[in-house]
């Protein structure tokens, strides 16, 4: 699918048309401010999707980091703290 354009005044003048649009092609509209592309205008359902796989993407980018430095335990060991840890916090 071909990226929308759009100038700014549409934005003021044709929000609701905007809106539609992002919601039914899934996609960002990018607005444009004399000709140059300024802001995209993102579903906000699309926009919260983005935000989960960016953040999916950070812990596994940490955990392979992990991997790397060899800080790693075994899942046994790390299921016994866990467990111990929310022992801790309903006793606590």
């Amino acid at each position: 699918m071909e990226e929308m354009i759009r100038p700014s005044a549409d934005l003021r003048n044709h929000y609701a048309e905007i809106s539609k649009t992002c919601k039914q092609s899934r996609q960002p509209v990018i607005i444009t401010v004399n000709g140059r592309g300024d802001t995209a205008v993102l579903n906000l359902q699309e926009y919260r999707q983005m935000q989960a796989e960016l953040e999916l993407l950070r812990m596994l980018a940490d955990s392979e980091a992990d991997v790397a430095a060899d800080r790693v335990a075994p899942v046994e060991e790390t299921f016994r703290d866990l467990r111990a840890r929310l022992t801790e916090r309903k006793n606590g």
